[in-house]
């Protein structure tokens, strides 16, 4: 009997050095862009996908992350009071209906395959997503996930979501290397966590969306420290080819890298001009920026 993908994986312990000092004292998923941090756009795609239940694999400075999906009784009673009905929706919609919310603390940080087999407890044996909110996709209302969870209902395998990057950044993603097809998804044949150039199979690079098997876990058990001195995702998703296919979706919509600097504020441009209440008027503000340029 088929199980329906309804738990995501949102690993969110990690340090956020490369926004320093921004990230001091706020977790890194907790920036924003526009009006909404990180981590509710990757949870907003996760329940676009039928997705209820929210595993978050934190660490002791990510209380913020834990504050801003609880109920604020204070500040809606506040709204309430005053009439502010636009407010009082926008924060109720924070924490949806009917969705689950869990924490578990990561005592240590052992990279993104000690993060995911954290999540085991909860996970049990059915299948799951794992969202990385640095890795931000957009597209319309549908989103990412979506697309990946039905590729799944109708596979019932993996799913890893890539995109082809410039041969020169194989380096800073895993790769994969899949037949030639026209398809947009196909079996993965070879993953390699960050390659050099010359050593990747491809430039289909891994971006930050997983559907995975419960089988998954046993083969992180099993996955020693690899790249970086951390136990990779990458290196279990490898030995996880062995056993069962594992599928590469090439998935529509644009993805922002907000793990960077640049793609942080590229990001903020770009969904501020889908905006419905900025768009119009930030357009015309970049319009004439642009002729004092």
């Amino acid at each position: 009997m088929s199980k329906k993908v309804t738990k995501a994986v949102f690993p969110v312990a990690g340090l956020g050095t490369r926004f320093l000092p921004a990230t001091k004292a706020i977790a890194k998923e907790m920036l924003t862009v526009v009006d909404k941090p990180l981590i509710q756009y990757a949870v907003e795609e996760a329940v676009a996908a039928g997705i209820d239940t929210m595993i978050f694999i934190t660490s002791r400075s990510k209380n913020a992350i834990m504050d801003h999906f609880d109920k604020a009784y204070e500040l809606e009673t506040e709204l309430e009071a005053k009439n502010k009905t636009e407010l009082l929706k926008i924060l109720k919609d924070t924490v949806p209906p009917n969705v689950s919310f869990v924490f578990i603390r990561q005592a240590e940080a052992l990279g993104l395959g000690h993060a995911v087999s954290c999540a085991r407890p909860v996970i049990g044996d059915e299948p799951f997503a794992v969202l990385l909110a640095d890795d931000m996709v957009e597209d319309g209302e549908r989103g990412c996930m979506a697309q990946m969870v039905a590729l799944y209902n109708e596979k019932q395998s993996s799913v890893l979501g890539v995109e082809r990057v410039n041969p020169a950044d194989t380096g800073s993603y895993g790769i994969v290397k899949t037949p030639d097809t026209a398809e947009k998804y196909a079996p993965i044949e070879v993953i390699v966590e960050k390659p050099k150039p010359a050593d990747a199979p491809s430039n289909l690079a891994v971006v930050g969306r997983y559907i995975l098997t419960p089988a998954i876990f046993d083969k992180l058990e099993h996955t020693g420290r690899g790249a970086g001195g951390e136990i990779q995702l990458t290196d279990g998703i490898a030995d996880l080819l062995k056993d069962e296919t594992v599928l590469a979706y090439e998935f529509e919509g644009t993805r922002y890298d907000c793990g960077s600097k640049l793609g942080f504020l590229i990001a903020n441009v770009e969904l501020a001009l889908l905006h419905p209440e900025l768009k119009d008027d930030f357009s015309a503000y970049l319009k004439e920026l642009n002729k004092k340029i």
